[in-house]
């Protein structure tokens, strides 16, 4: 076992403190990598604060990892020691189920393992990325192209991949028109990605103090949901929206936005459920549906896609004694627009 200085969570309420955990010893397929930097995600918030659930304590959360390999497994041969690596939401997965073998570990029948707050096939539960280093099964481990700024690559493992991949999925593209609803760390790179693919992209927030951005980041058209003309205006537009939002929102307002055929995906995740209407979906055979991250496979595309159309998220980078002032700051959608870990300071 090595030891590896960490900032965990001792209840819901308590700030993150300062600690230290045990890693596992390096076994034949793993890979102990030196954390550089960690990105604050609001389902970090979530978790230390049991909104998703109780939780063991204390608790090292974060899963949007990136460092570099100090030490690989006799039976690693994708990874070596110096490569620039990154490390998502997940750790491990069964690998034998249908959607593993199809490459989607993060729908695994038998349940991935969540890079914090899973049960770890030893039974020891699994801590996260607030820390100096971590020892991950090499299957999931991404590679960091050199051309993604190194602070800036850490948000991709969860917020990129979880925006990338309903865009594929749904085909986001020339000729179809994406809506964004939120303009947060989840939804500036929805507005970069779906941009990047060649979609006309339209933001929706409460607000338009972040206009300038949405339009810098190359979103066509920026309108305040606060403003409800923009309700009227836009109805029947989009082939597809991507939700980001975690808090509740009145659906049927938004699908109402669909066109034909057209599909609404949520990404963001509020502990509340949310009521919908099967009347505002049979109009014009509209779908409502949501999705969760993405696959090993899928995640490494999403990076080199990335760094092909030189796409890296806003950040804010910040000292592990900041973290608790970042909670709450994310909070108030006071961060513009990922806050990220200097592992350094930890």
């Amino acid at each position: 076992m090595t030891t590896a200085r960490a900032y965990a969570a001792t209840s819901p309420t308590d700030d993150l403190v300062p600690t230290t955990i045990e890693r596992r010893d390096v076994g034949a397929h793993d890979v102990l990598i030196d954390i550089a930097y960690a990105g604050v995600c609001h389902s970090d918030i979530h978790t230390v604060r049991g909104e998703w659930g109780p939780i063991a304590y204390p608790q090292v959360v974060g899963h949007e990892i990136v460092g570099t390999v100090a030490e690989v497994g006799s039976e690693v041969t994708k990874h070596k020691a110096g490569d620039r690596v990154g490390v998502g939401c997940m750790v491990n997965s069964c690998r034998e189920c249908e959607n593993c073998q199809a490459g989607m570990e993060n729908y695994c029948l038998n349940g991935n393992i969540g890079t914090y707050a899973s049960k770890d096939v030893d039974g020891s539960i699994t801590q996260g990325g607030y820390a100096t280093s971590v020892v991950v099964n090499d299957d999931f481990v991404l590679s960091v192209p050199e051309s993604i700024p190194y602070e800036a690559a850490a948000p991709l493992l969860c917020a990129g991949i979880t925006t990338y991949s309903p865009l594929m999925h749904w085909n986001a593209g020339p000729g179809k028109r994406v809506a964004v609803v939120g303009m947060g760390g989840l939804g500036h790179m929805a507005v970069k990605i779906a941009v990047a693919m060649g979609a006309d992209v339209t933001v929706l927030s409460q607000t338009l103090s972040k206009q300038e951005d949405g339009l810098r980041f190359g979103a066509k058209d920026y309108f305040a949901t606060s403003d409800e003309s923009t309700f009227e205006k836009l109805s029947n537009t989009f082939d597809l929206i991507i939700n980001t939002v975690s808090a509740p929102i009145d659906l049927q307002q938004y699908l109402s936005l669909l066109r034909l055929d057209g599909t609404m995906v949520s990404v963001g995740a509020p502990p509340e459920p949310l009521p919908i209407s099967v009347f505002a979906l049979m109009g014009k055979r509209r779908s409502y549906a949501a999705s969760n991250i993405g696959g090993i496979r899928e995640t490494q595309e999403m990076l080199d896609f990335c760094a092909e159309h030189n796409i890296a998220p806003e950040i804010e980078l910040i000292d592990a004694a900041e973290i608790n002032t970042a909670y709450e700051r994310v909070l108030k959608s006071d961060v513009r627009y990922r806050f990220v870990i200097d592992a350094a300071t930890i």
